[in-house]
């Protein structure tokens, strides 16, 4: 008898013994609860040994950040237009005694209470505004969850927006007004490029009328380059006041023969072509008269 006395002790103190253990792992706190009311020291990592048969009850707490998908929010914003916001929430438990005690679920309450000041703080912007600042309504969404969370033991430490979907009105809207805003620049552009050429043509101008030699040296420059086209036909205009006054009879002459000699130039060009195509022809002829008497 005494045997089995011994053996079922050792039993229930076993049993009482496995019922009253708990370990947590490193990233879990545990609120230990006896006879219903909260004990102020938390169970820490590790092995913890707890009263049994329902004396004490813990609630385990996992305090590492979690990603909290919030799901895409239909809002209005404040010029009227109905956008689709999507959003994460990182969050994290810094007491884990209060998001017990003070919460019911402290992951779903933070969800649903970041939903609504997502949609209040986008409602209250325009959608350029929106579209522009997101850092700066991250920053303010968060600074609202931390500030409401901070009595539940939940920490925020970031809001960031995913996606803003558009209507397809209001997309094919901002395209037009981004093409017309680039056609808008480049007509920009080109008048300003205008005005810099009429500068340069001015300040050339300006420099070929206080040296006069320099317009003639100019003149004989276009003339080299015409002269390269065989098909062209070359007006050589002797200004009077080129040098001045009446240009001497020297540099007339030799203006007169350079104008000559670029005429011979192109007229003996043109006759050598016209040459070349009349063989060619006769060619063609008398191989078109041999072929026949054959």
């Amino acid at each position: 008898m005494l045997t089995i006395a011994l053996g079922t002790a050792l039993a229930a103190g076993l049993m009482l013994l496995v019922t009253g253990t708990k370990i947590l792992q490193e990233y879990e706190r545990g609120v230990i609860f006896r006879f219903g009311r909260a004990q102020k020291a938390l169970a820490n990592p590790g092995f913890n040994l707890l009263l049994p048969l329902g004396i004490d009850r813990m609630r385990v707490v996992d305090v590492r950040t979690r990603a909290i998908q919030i799901t895409p929010q239909d809002v209005i914003t404040h010029d009227n237009i109905t956008v689709s916001v999507d959003a994460v929430v990182y969050a994290s438990v810094s007491s884990p005694m209060h998001a017990v005690l003070e919460v019911e679920d402290y992951m779903p309450a933070t969800l649903q209470l970041a939903s609504t000041t997502l949609r209040a703080v986008l409602g209250k912007m325009d959608l350029d505004d929106i579209l522009a600042h997101r850092d700066s309504i991250n920053n303010e969404v968060r600074q609202i969850l931390d500030t409401r969370t901070e009595q539940w033991g939940v920490e925020i430490s970031a809001v960031e927006i995913k996606d803003i979907q558009l209507p397809t009105e209001m997309q094919r809207a901002m395209a037009r007004q981004a093409e017309a805003e680039r056609e808008r620049r480049a007509k920009v552009i080109a008048a300003e490029g205008e005005v810099q050429a009429a500068s340069k043509l001015a300040q050339a101008a300006q420099m070929i009328a206080e040296h006069p030699g320099a317009l003639q040296l100019r003149l004989y420059q276009t003339l080299v380059e015409v002269s390269g086209e065989a098909s062209s036909t070359i007006v050589f205009p002797v200004p009077i006041d080129l040098t001045g006054g009446v240009a001497p009879s020297s540099q007339l002459q030799s203006m007169m023969q350079t104008a000559l000699a670029l005429a011979t130039k192109q007229q003996g060009q043109k006759q050598l072509e016209g040459g070349t195509r009349a063989d060619a022809a006769d060619a063609d002829r008398e191989t078109v008269g041999v072929r026949r008497g054959t």
